[in-house]
């Protein structure tokens, strides 16, 4: 089941939920999509990282944050093993404004965990993937020294420009 739809059963069902609300997001992750998948794949070959920290600037509190990591994850495992390389252990790092609600997208991380587990494979035994919410501007310093690998993120300037 596509992480989108595990993720929305576990969210609210109001008429105005972020989740039943959020398709034009959707769109625009889905035009990035492919300038991800180029820049993993060119990272991954370029780099073998043990534990890769991947920030997503202006998270929201919806399932799309969710689903943008699963394929990041899914094109960092394929390409490790591709490369005949360990599949890193991921360091996820979810910012917004400090008036973000993190706990919206903090309640869907049990399903997400779940499907991470049931169809993904991560557990003990392979990866394993840590999750932080990071409050704040990214006019300002957020993270400490080469902590990051991948940095992404969608919307965050149709927001800055109203």
């Amino acid at each position: 089941m596509e992480v989108v739809q595990v993720l929305h059963m576990n969210k609210g069902n109001g008429d105005t939920s972020y989740a039943k609300n959020s398709t034009v997001q959707r769109k625009i992750i889905s035009f990035g999509k492919t300038i991800i998948e180029e820049a993993l794949l060119e990272l991954s070959s370029n780099y073998d990282i043990d534990s890769m920290g991947i920030a997503d600037l202006g998270c929201s509190t919806g399932p799309n944050t969710l689903s943008v990591i699963s394929q990041i994850m899914d094109i960092v495992r394929a390409t490790s093993g591709h490369l005949r390389r360990r599949v890193p252990e991921f360091r996820l790092f979810f910012n917004d404004l400090y008036s973000n609600d993190f706990n919206s997208l903090f309640m869907l991380l049990p399903a997400f965990y779940k499907m991470l587990k049931e169809e993904e494979g991560i557990g003990l035994a392979s990866s394993q993937c840590f999750i932080s919410g990071v409050p704040g501007s990214f006019y300002g310093r957020l993270f400490p020294s080469n902590s990051l690998h991948f940095v992404y993120s969608f919307s965050s300037l149709h927001w800055l420009s109203q």
